[in-house]
């Protein structure tokens, strides 16, 4: 286990009806003056908008909006809640909805007190020194933005995508109320799991030594995934289930399941690509499609890990570590499969002519290698072959 700070700063208000308590909540923090921040009309038709409004409203809370948010966030609306934000003193931004709700709060404020462009945090060209306080109000267990210090956007003009790490991201609390989930589509509800899976999985999957705390946390996740995720599916309103999917999608992603380890996400940077090249690929969707693909490409650099991965998570006791691995990647598959993900490129209107295309842009022209400091560096070349055996 190697050295390592660890912080989680971000207030949890868990349980039934806590959105209701905002008003109350935002004042104990001093603040009056509020971005709220959301999606499209889902929070509208739900109700929850209007009830948010009125407890603002009653605590004496001016608030603005900037509405819209799409998945696969577009960095043109955080430029629009920045310039809100300087116009009227803005003192919190309240993110009501899922990841890319979030990301493009946390991206609004990390900006508001930056001279240039926001995007340039995601391009990697500077990196935030001050940002306002971002609350949450959750609808969506599955990004694990509520707890972490990640923002994943996009710029159309450039048809770029992606992330950037920095503790002025990780939000000053976070309203987790899984009723709140009740309303989230099969698809969608799929999408979450293979995200919440994947957040631990990469961490887990990156290298450690034997007895590792980060890696049993990691597995814990992922084998309650495996259990929860097809009750929330098919029992939509059952409390525990979401309450248990709600927090696993908070605690995959605030570093926890990657303490003491040097980690790299191999897949979502693939993945990026695939959302960022067609915004209609959920971001679930493309990893549930990557995931066994670069399990099948990696496992013979770490069999052992793998081999421990599928009998804790699958159940799976082969004697031949090869055998075991090959069942373990099946067992993914149809467990992706039972939950409506996709597992291969062309569900996902991809094909074999895209894939060019797709390579480039993940190694920028095969200058980049993809999964430096994990188990199994990618090159160009080897992300072709993996790509085209996802087809």
């Amino acid at each position: 286990m190697i050295n390592f700070d660890f912080v989680s700063p971000t207030k949890i208000y868990f349980g039934k009806d806590r959105e209701n308590e905002i008003g109350n909540i935002i004042s104990s923090f001093g603040f009056s003056r509020v971005l709220l921040v959301y999606g499209m009309s889902s929070i509208k038709r739900s109700g929850l908008y209007q009830r948010v409004v009125d407890k603002l409203d009653k605590s004496k809370i001016t608030h603005f909006e900037v509405s819209g948010v799409r998945a696969n966030p577009e960095i043109s609306l955080s430029r629009l809640g920045i310039e809100i934000c300087r116009m009227n003193n803005i003192e919190l931004v309240l993110a009501i909805g899922g990841g890319s709700v979030i990301d493009t709060a946390k991206s609004i404020a990390c900006g508001v007190f930056y001279d240039g462009d926001t995007f340039d945090f995601n391009l990697h060209k500077a990196l935030p020194t001050k940002a306002l306080p971002v609350g949450v109000i959750l609808t969506i267990s599955a990004s694990g933005s509520e707890l972490s210090n990640s923002c994943v956007m996009m710029d159309d003009k450039t048809g770029i995508k992606q992330g950037f790490n920095h503790d002025l991201n990780k939000p000053l609390f976070a309203v987790c109320n899984p009723e709140l989930t009740y309303s989230v589509d099969k698809y969608q509800t799929g999408c979450g799991i293979v995200d919440i899976i994947s957040h631990s999985l990469e961490r887990y999957f990156c290298p450690s030594n034997e007895l590792e705390f980060a890696d049993s946390i990691a597995l814990a996740i992922i084998k309650d995934m495996v259990k929860v995720g097809p009750i929330c599916i098919n029992d939509p309103t059952n409390y525990d289930a979401r309450a248990v999917m709600m927090l696993d999608s908070s605690y995959s992603h605030n570093g926890l399941t990657g303490l003491g380890k040097s980690f790299r996400f191999p897949i979502h940077a693939m993945e990026h690509i695939l959302s960022a090249f067609d915004i209609k690929i959920a971001h679930g969707a493309g990893l549930s499609v990557l995931i066994p693909g670069w399990i099948k490409f990696t496992y013979k650099y770490d069999i052992d890990k793998f081999v421990r991965f599928f009998k804790e998570v699958f159940d799976i006791n082969v004697a031949d570590k090869e055998e075991c691995v090959k069942i373990g990647i099946q067992s993914l598959k149809n467990f992706f499969k039972s939950i409506g993900m996709p597992i291969t490129l062309s569900e996902l209107n991809l094909h074999e002519s895209d894939i060019p295309n797709l390579v480039n842009l993940m190694t920028l022209d095969g200058t980049r290698l993809i999964g430096q400091g994990t188990i199994k560096t990618l090159d160009k070349e080897e992300i072709t072959l993996l790509l085209k055996d996802l087809l």
